[in-house]
């Protein structure tokens, strides 16, 4: 009911229609799941239960065959959860929505429709100016894993893949101390009289952390360098036991790698991972120690450090095993698997309540954190500072 004043002076009362609040209109996913082709890659980003609650709301599915098996989920588990298996990977890349694990190659985007939606890696350090181009050329709106921030500021899918990359490196410093893989034949564990493993760890981030916890837990010594005095501090805290920390000093890393089994490198650093560890300190550390360089796909915290992949992962310099594969993660394939698919799976399902995604971007905050491209257009500042190309700010390109 509302009021005015008449013409007399009086105020006079009119009963006025309701507005009725209006619910956007549901959004039908169409998602296609091809097979990754990026040299052993082997996770996929939804799992069967994931498809099923997917398809259970409307939502159709299309997934290359074989797209899970590396991470042991047969397409027949994909079919009863109501994904239709398909043979052609044109076919799959014709959906309006993919979703990939590594970012789509050249020729997988010349099969993509135009004014389609992308979700996957970046990878920004591994891409060119030609992967933007093709994008561009199609009208792609792209969303990156790398990219999406949560209501809490945080990065949820790098994060969890920090944690598994951090555990995993511990487990497989572990396996290569074996004198079986040609190791020190030491136990990464406490063992009744017999002095503990003495483990460094570079970077006291969520891969830091996650290191830490793992080596503490088999009973390993544990030191931590970094140069934040704050990540430091939370490390010590989230541990909640105490742990040897400190700055990164060169007399005082020095002499931790020299008495050193394992070395867990994981500082990233803004563009390319800081050299910490010189070649003439790798020539002074044990013999038979062992080298996780995580920040390898920045380039590696060690001058020593050189690619390595999951088929060919160490090489031996001054007595030192290096292990410098950049896609840890990929190791433990259902594991990752299963945290993208339980990270994703809720946003995908809220895009669709909100009308798809052309409405979602409008008015998720999520959604438009993790795009760099908008219909063809990069609106990314990191993209366009990294490759030198125009970008315009998503928030002026949605009317």
């Amino acid at each position: 009911m509302g009021k005015r004043m008449s013409a007399f002076g009086k105020i006079e009362f009119h009963v006025q229609e309701e507005r009725l609040a209006i619910t956007p209109k549901k959004g039908d996913l169409f998602i296609g799941i091809p097979k990754e082709t990026c040299h052993e890659e082997k996770r996929v980003c939804l799992t069967p239960d994931a498809v099923a609650a997917m398809t259970l709301q409307g939502h159709q599915i299309i997934l290359e065959t074989g797209a899970g098996i590396a991470s042991n989920f047969t397409d027949k588990e994909y079919a009863e959860s109501g994904a239709r298996i398909c043979y052609s990977t044109k076919e799959v890349f014709e959906c309006n929505l993919i979703l990939k694990v590594s970012p789509p190659s050249l020729q997988e985007i010349e099969y993509m429709i135009p004014q389609s939606f992308l979700v996957s890696s970046l990878q920004i350090k591994t891409q060119s100016k030609e992967y933007f181009k093709a994008l561009a050329s199609k009208r792609i709106t792209a969303i990156a894993f790398d990219f999406i921030k949560d209501e809490h500021d945080s990065y949820p899918i790098v994060k969890s893949l920090s944690e598994i990359a951090g555990t995993a490196s511990i487990l497989i410093a572990s396996e290569l101390m074996n004198a079986e893989n040609g190791g020190s034949g030491r136990l990464l564990g406490n063992i009744s009289g017999v002095p503990p493993c003495e483990v460094v760890i570079l970077g006291a981030g969520t891969v830091g952390l996650f290191a830490a916890k793992s080596a503490k837990a088999l009973g390993a010594s544990v030191k931590v360098f970094d140069n934040s005095i704050t990540k430091l501090r939370q490390l010590q805290q989230d541990l909640n036991i105490p742990v040897y920390t400190s700055t990164i000093h060169h007399k005082a890393l020095e002499k931790a790698l020299m008495r050193a089994d394992v070395v867990i490198a994981a500082i990233k650093g803004k563009t390319r991972a800081p050299i910490i560890v010189s070649e003439d300190m790798v020539s002074v550390m044990k013999e038979g120690a062992v080298v996780i360089d995580v920040s390898i796909d920045r380039g590696g915290c060690f001058e020593t450090s050189d690619l390595t992949t999951h088929s060919n992962p160490t090489f031996v310099k001054y007595g030192v095993m290096h292990y410098c594969v950049p896609n840890i993660p990929s190791r433990y394939a259902k594991t990752a698997t299963i945290s993208i698919s339980n990270i994703i799976t809720p946003y995908l399902l809220t895009v669709g309540d909100e009308g798809g995604f052309e409405a979602a971007v409008k008015y998720d905050r999520i959604i438009r954190s993790g795009m760099y491209m908008y219909k063809g257009i990069v609106t990314k500042k990191a993209v366009g500072d990294w490759f030198n190309i125009p970008f315009t700010d998503i928030n002026l390109l949605i009317i």
